[in-house]
């Protein structure tokens, strides 16, 4: 895990709203299905650098509570394609990146992630503003997490 500055970036995809609760129940989970829309639908030309990301935003609190998460790309959508456009603030992120098989690797960064915040004396503490998974390989994710200001 590392801290990071990225710079603001604009990602184009499908969304949902969810919360973790749902998300850990196999029959009412929906990120699964959110990623095979976007997979089936929008075609990402990854020889030309662009990259799939998840992007989690419009927290209603904090990690108990309902947020929307999009499924999307960098690049520029087709004009006939009617996506959302969700902007990846500039800030502070942790970064978590993991390597294996999908989706079992960024389930493993998001329990990373939940097991280093639970910790109180933690340096850092999330800001539940946007929070995003970059896919940057078939078999690698990282998972960055905006922290408030120290």
């Amino acid at each position: 895990m590392q801290l990071k500055h990225s710079a603001e970036k604009v990602v184009y995809g499908v969304s949902t709203r969810t919360d973790n609760a749902t998300e850990m129940d196999p029959e009412k989970a929906k990120i699964g299905a959110l990623h095979q829309l976007f997979d089936s639908s929008v075609k990402v030309d990854y020889q030309n650098g662009e990259r799939v990301y998840g992007v989690y935003f419009d927290y209603e609190s904090d990690h108990t509570g309902r947020f929307n998460v999009l499924s999307g790309f960098d690049g520029k959508p087709l004009a006939h394609q009617t996506l959302e456009k969700v902007v990846l603030p500039d800030a502070n992120y942790l970064v978590f990146m993991q390597q294996g098989e999908m989706p079992q690797a960024v389930i493993n960064a998001w329990m990373e992630v939940w097991e280093f915040f639970a910790n109180e004396q933690s340096a850092y503490q999330r800001a539940y503003t946007v929070d995003f998974e970059f896919y940057s390989g078939p078999d690698q994710v990282e998972l960055h997490i905006a922290v408030k200001e120290p």
